[in-house]
């Protein structure tokens, strides 16, 4: 069997165990909206395709939200890892961010200085906002190159010359040494509350305060509803891309559930690059 494809049935495999449930109240899957036909009829059909047998347990949202994030940044570690010849370099891939936030990196190290000058000036709140040193669920960072590993092949770089002195890539230029950061990704395990926004927020703060490139901006979410999905993958300029970790069975759950509009979205998501399964993600991160 293929590594990614081994990787990913373990993935779900994990996920079915510790966080799908079915609501004991309700019997619905609890990843759907059990007040909307659509939400079940998917979801159910979706956990039908998976060949899971679910148990009836009430797991409280946050606590899903917090392990969902946990399990996707594993996966995607380690389906990363396999691409080194590809992607080659020293990663860290987390879910624990400091204080600090995206702060911690190269591109964002100014922001904990506009943070502090914030807090002591209010009235520049109102005008500049607050919120710059976001905690994004999983990061990808990638640590600067010492001297000797450019130069691994040849010599590309001398410590007497003045050339190749401001790149964050490389460990020479600094006194202090920061990971350049890759990758932002947000995970929800739903998006039927105004929170599901708050990544697309997140994305424009990561657009727009940087010094350096703008690292990958992605969304991974177990949303069963195409047109709820559509909310956050729909248009461009913030989110790379959607990601669902069972894109192939839920676009055959979505037509046996028989709902025309929500096939008809989730083509329109898929064919104009908005969407894509979970086993693409970490290709897309080697770009």
């Amino acid at each position: 069997m293929p590594e990614f494809k081994r990787l990913r049935a373990e993935f779900l495999k994990r996920i079915a165990q510790s966080l799908l449930s079915l609501r004991p109240d309700s019997g619905v899957p609890n990843f759907a909206d059990a007040g909307t036909k659509r939400s079940v009829a998917v979801a159910t059909k979706l956990v039908e395709i998976l060949g899971f047998q679910l148990r009836q347990e009430a797991i409280d949202v946050q606590t899903v939200g917090t392990k969902f994030a946990a399990e996707v940044c594993e996966y995607l570690k380690a389906a990363f890892s396999l691409l080194a010849h590809v992607r080659p370099g020293s990663w860290h891939f987390s879910t624990t961010q400091a204080n600090v936030g995206i702060g911690a990196f190269d591109q964002y190290e100014h922001l904990p200085a506009i943070q502090t000058l914030l807090g002591q000036q209010r009235d520049l709140q109102s005008a500049l906002g607050s919120n710059y040193l976001i905690r994004p669920d999983i990061t990808v960072a990638r640590e600067p190159l010492t001297d000797a590993q450019l130069n691994t092949r040849q010599q590309l770089v001398d410590a007497d010359e003045t050339v190749a002195r401001r790149s964050p890539l490389r460990a020479a230029n600094r006194e202090q040494t920061l990971p350049t950061l890759h990758a932002c990704i947000s995970c929800k395990w739903t998006m039927r509350t105004d929170r599901a926004q708050n990544a697309r927020t997140e994305a424009l703060n990561l657009i727009r305060n940087r010094k350096g490139h703008v690292p990958h901006i992605s969304l991974v979410t177990f949303e069963p509803t195409p047109n709820i999905i559509a909310s956050m993958a729909l248009g461009t300029g913030d989110l790379d891309c959607v990601y669902h970790p069972t894109l192939p069975e839920l676009i055959e759950a979505v037509r046996e559930a028989g709902s025309e509009d929500a096939q008809e979205m989730l083509e329109i998501l898929v064919a104009g690059r908005r969407l894509r399964d979970l086993s693409d993600l970490p290709l897309d991160l080697a770009l």
